[in-house]
């Protein structure tokens, strides 16, 4: 199936933002401050998939600095899953993060969200650390290299 992707560099527009945050709320069953976290991010990338007009899948990162990138949030309608969405959005965001001189994309996950850790892990992705955050959950991070 055809699905269009589209990139921004910015907080997308009011309709498209609107959408994103629904299917965040129906994955995530929360909004977490999504619009105010993404404002406080510097340089901010969005890429997202659509279906005809439906969102169906998400993904939003932003600069840690000029060499290191942090893909922080993503998901794929749960009618979408198991086609390959979110590989390609995975694919997408690097090949962007390649052309524009990054050389490392980090990433936070859980254990909880094995279907999500298991891509970042067949995508090249290194578990270099752990920890428990101030609310008592595990935490993985990952690192890829970009330049490989």
């Amino acid at each position: 199936m055809g699905y269009e992707y589209i990139t921004y560099h910015t907080i997308p527009e009011a309709d498209v933002l609107n959408d994103i945050l629904k299917l965040h709320e129906d994955i995530f069953g929360t909004s977490d401050n999504l619009i105010t976290n993404m404002l406080s991010k510097s340089k901010l990338l969005v890429i997202i998939a659509k279906d005809g007009k439906k969102i169906v899948g998400y993904k939003i990162g932003y600069t840690i600095d000029s060499t290191k990138f942090y893909s922080w949030l993503g998901g794929i309608d749960a009618n979408y899953r198991k086609q390959g969405i979110a590989s390609i959005l995975m694919k997408k965001q690097h090949q962007y993060l390649r052309n524009n001189g990054f050389r490392i994309v980090q990433t936070k996950t859980m254990n909880k969200w094995r279907n999500m850790l298991i891509l970042n892990i067949k995508s090249g992705f290194d578990i270099i650390h752990t920890y428990t955050n101030e609310k008592g959950i595990h935490k993985i991070i990952l690192e890829k290299n970009l330049v490989k």
